[in-house]
Parts: structure tokens; C-alpha cells; sequence
């Protein structure tokens, strides 16, 4: 297994992705065609923020989850709005990407690095330890 540092073809991957999608993007931003997951290694989420729609993918890495996670905003035809994140989450971590509409996306690195998922952090319950 190639470090999630070094791995050039995933960013060309997620790059050919967003170029791809969004040179293939009719007028309307209610075609964006969503994959809500839970998905595997490699294979994206597809969904909206807000204004903004995302891609999301990762690559398992020593149990963890390598993330490239892009945002652009759903009105921006030429993708120059596009910003690309990584970051590498163990399992059950969860990443939480929140759009200026105040609505947000949370994505969990499944255990083992098996899948990655959205959640809803809203049902999560925290608990002291008695």
C-alpha cells in the first residue's frame, strides 16, 4: 500500500472527477446526481451543502481513512469556485463540513477503514462515564 502522502493518482482521480462533473453539468444544479453511500474505498460521495455540492473519497491507510474531500458552489459552471481538503481520519472519526447556509455534512471513517459514511451528529448521544 502505496502512503496516502505520496499517492498522486487519487489526486488526479478526485481533479479528472470534479472536471469531468462539472464540464458535464447542465444548468441546473438539481441534475447533480447524488450518491448518499455508504461507500467504499475509492468510490465518491456525491451530495449538496447548502449552495455548495461535494465529493468526497477515500483510500484506506493503515486502518484509516485518507480523505480528499471537494467543494464547489452549485451555481459555478467553470468549477473555479472548487476547493479540495484532505484529511486522514481513524476509524469512527467523523469530519463535519458546514456551508454558510448553516447547513452541514459529517462523514465518518467506518471501522477498519471499510467504509465511509454519512452520519447525523444531531442523534449522536455523548455520555459520561459513571
Amino acid at each position: 500500500m502505496k502512503p496516502f502522502t505520496g499517492n498522486r493518482f487519487y489526486v488526479l482521480a478526485a481533479a479528472g472527477t470534479l472536471a469531468l462533473t462539472v464540464a458535464s453539468a447542465s444548468a441546473s444544479a438539481d441534475d447533480f446526481e447524488r450518491n448518499l453511500g455508504p461507500v467504499g474505498p475509492n468510490e465518491p460521495i456525491l451530495t449538496n451543502v447548502g449552495s455548495k455540492q461535494v465529493i468526497a473519497f477515500y483510500e484506506a491507510n493503515g486502518g484509516g481513512c485518507g480523505m480528499n474531500i471537494v467543494v464547489w458552489d452549485r451555481a459555478d459552471q467553470s468549477g473555479g469556485s472548487a476547493a479540495r481538503v484532505r484529511v486522514m481520519l481513524n476509524p469512527r472519526e467523523v469530519v463535519h463540513i458546514e456551508s454558510a447556509d448553516a447547513e452541514s455534512l459529517n462523514l465518518e471513517c467506518g471501522a477498519y477503514a471499510e467504509a465511509l459514511t454519512i452520519v447525523d451528529t444531531s442523534k449522536l448521544i455523548a455520555g459520561a462515564a459513571q
